[in-house]
């Protein structure tokens, strides 16, 4: 994808801090060390433009980057990191619900590592989407560390414990050979109204 313009907008504690532009909004979860910033950089293909961390767990607000002046890729904080506090996790939740409560995205991504069977948080996370009505894209990260016929043993997996709709979608993705990058670039197209990105690729 061409970017002609990128931008870090706000860390958002509540909605009285999220952009009022009513631009379309693509919101982005997942487990803490599943890789969200590495995902989120290589999807844009922009080197660091979302901080990538050694510590798993740093975004701690919901953080808005404006792309194209067009549309909205929005990183909410990720979940079960052993590290972060009883009272840190329930100020994250409050604070996601209040996001997802306000409707502004038009689609959610859930990462999940290809590796592993999705866990009680996953499954939460999930569910939580689908409890306000969001069609959920499931970005299965770090392909490139399993055979194709791992890959397809491990979707069947994943799929079988999440169980996810009909209109959800579950596609792998590797930010080493960026497998797939086009195809979720097709997908979040259809989410975001009348924006040719094709074109911006």
């Amino acid at each position: 994808m061409k970017i002609t313009s990128s931008e870090f907008i706000i860390s958002a504690v509540d909605k009285d801090q999220y952009p009022k532009d009513n631009l379309p909004q693509i919101v982005f979860s997942g487990r803490s060390n599943v890789g969200k910033s590495s995902f989120i950089n290589s999807l844009l293909n922009i080197k660091n433009f979302a901080r990538v961390s050694q510590t798993p767990g740093k975004t701690r607000l919901i953080n808005f980057f404006l792309i194209n002046k067009s549309f909205y890729l929005v990183d909410i904080p990720g979940y079960g990191y052993a590290k972060v506090s009883q009272a840190q996790m329930v100020h994250f939740a409050t604070m996601i619900d209040e996001y997802l409560k306000s409707k502004q995205a038009s689609l959610a991504v859930l990462l999940l590592d290809i590796r592993r069977m999705p866990n009680e948080d996953d499954l939460l996370m999930y569910n939580f989407f689908k409890s306000f009505g969001y069609d959920v894209l499931m970005i299965l990260t770090k392909a490139d560390k399993l055979s194709n016929n791992q890959i397809n043993k491990q979707k069947k997996i994943i799929r079988d414990t999440i169980q996810p709709r009909d209109n959800d979608q579950m596609i792998e993705y590797s930010i080493q050979s960026k497998v797939n990058h086009d195809l979720i670039w097709d997908i979040i197209e259809s989410y975001i109204g009348d924006l040719n990105v094709s074109q911006l690729r």
